[in-house]
């Protein structure tokens, strides 16, 4: 039977039921696809259980995010080319070639996707997957993005769209973690324990496809219907399968790429390469005529570089690995994207009145000054400004937006000087700029100008 803590869908009082929106402002995708607390989640159920929701205790759907008129518009009319395009029947993936060509007279790349031979292998009972929508579909680019930021963990967005009475893969686990929102019609799913607590992305489930397959037979953890609005959510590891009922199901799957432990291994044993080749006695070449087939050979020497290694990892600095870690997850997360041709305008019509606001969700730091230069790390990238622009970019990231003359601690030409920089670097944008050259003063805000 499954277990009653996992299949029980009703909010506890701790929990909380359906919420206002209005009444949500920390974590606000977070709070879309969870019926319990942020703060619950985060202790009960982030990387430990799966944890089920439905439309009611959510509160609303998700259609805002993508419906099946825009499954269609992305196949038939956006030019989708692959991989943003995969195709599954009987749990395997269906050659390309089977459904891209070019298409026509200026568009004779031949990865484009063909909707007539989509629609061949969907009435054949193939389901449509659509990948990287976190980069396609606008709705879903901001929901990743403030997904992302509300985790702290980088995000993808695919979207299953399945035939009815179909299933679109076998019994299989993800190596990240897994939100499914269900947007159309409604699939059947089944969820197993795992059969290996927190895999890494090398331990994908296909290295073990018999324990996999033997695990599916047991009795499920959750075995429920997703219908529109519902969501599940899934740590890595846990075992899935599903199968759309009597219409076209379509969910989005928001994968969780999380940062680990694993993650801070990695990057304290690039800091112990970089330290052990500064060691001469590591450096040094193996005796002439060596004979490598023979381990006790090596014994003295092998002994000699796992104390050398010991030796470095003792070096490493704690805060070396963090910094790595966090550029590592950094190099993976877009903040909100920009408008090049509108910022490039505003750029030219920069004044002390402009108003300069934080790019939406890109991660930033600010360190403090050294040797007369001061490192603002934005996304993957840092960016080395003078000193004296410590106080101005320190209020600017403190209140999110502040006019370019009231940048503290600067004369009306170095204000000018750092806000041209943070526009092109993209650190901060003029809010509402447009390719015309108008931009927001703050004041009162005339949006209704053509």
């Amino acid at each position: 039977m499954p277990d009653p803590d996992l299949q029980d869908r009703a909010p506890s009082s701790s929990e909380g039921g359906a919420r206002s929106r209005a009444d949500a402002p920390a974590r606000p995708a977070l709070r879309r696809c969870v019926r319990v607390d942020p703060e619950v989640f985060a202790d009960e159920h982030w990387s430990r259980r799966p944890l089920l929701s439905t439309a009611a205790e959510l509160g609303g759907t998700f259609t805002d995010l993508l419906d099946l008129a825009a499954v269609d518009e992305l196949l038939s009319t956006r030019g989708l080319r692959t991989p943003f395009l995969r195709i599954a029947r009987d749990g395997a993936v269906v050659d390309p070639t089977r459904f891209t060509s070019p298409q026509g007279a200026g568009a004779e790349i031949g990865d484009q996707v063909s909707s007539d031979a989509v629609l061949r292998l969907f009435a054949e009972g193939s389901t449509v997957v659509l990948q990287g929508l976190h980069r396609l579909w606008p709705p879903l680019i901001a929901f990743a993005n403030q997904l992302a930021a509300d985790l702290g963990h980088p995000t993808q967005v695919n979207a299953y769209v399945t035939p009815p009475s179909s299933r679109g893969f076998s019994p299989h686990y993800d190596v990240h973690d897994v939100f499914v929102l269900q947007v159309a019609g409604e699939k059947h799913w089944t969820i197993h324990s795992p059969v290996l607590t927190d895999p890494l992305r090398t331990h994908p489930w296909t290295d073990r496809p018999d324990e996999v397959a033997a695990a599916a037979q047991r009795p499920p953890v959750i075995d429920t219907v997703l219908r529109p609005g519902d969501a599940l959510y899934l740590p890595r590891g846990y075992i899935h399968s599903a199968v759309a009922l009597g219409e076209i199901s379509a969910h989005l799957t928001i994968g969780v790429h999380p940062v680990t432990r694993w993650g801070a291994v990695e990057s304290a044993l690039d800091l112990v390469r970089v330290l052990a080749a500064e060691d001469q006695t590591l450096r040094g070449s193996l005796p002439l005529g060596i004979d490598l087939a023979d381990p006790a050979t090596t014994t003295e020497d092998v002994a000699a570089v796992l104390s050398g290694l010991q030796r470095a990892l003792a070096e490493v600095d704690p805060a070396a690995v963090a910094d790595s870690l966090r550029s590592r997850a950094w190099a993976q997360v877009r903040p909100a994207p920009v408008s090049p041709l509108a910022q490039s305008a505003a750029l030219t019509a920069l004044d002390a009145g402009t108003v300069l606001r934080v790019r939406p969700l890109l991660r930033v730091q600010l360190r403090e000054p050294v040797g007369g230069r001061v490192a603002l790390v934005a996304g993957r990238r840092t960016h080395d400004l003078p000193a004296d622009t410590h106080p101005a970019l320190a209020a600017l990231l403190a209140t999110g937006e502040l006019k370019v003359g009231d940048l503290p601690g600067l004369d009306a030409a170095d204000q000018l000087t750092l806000a041209r920089r943070l526009v092109t670097q993209s650190i901060a944008i003029v809010p509402d700029a447009r390719p015309g050259g108008t931009a927001h003063h703050g004041g009162s805000d005339d949006r209704t100008g053509a």
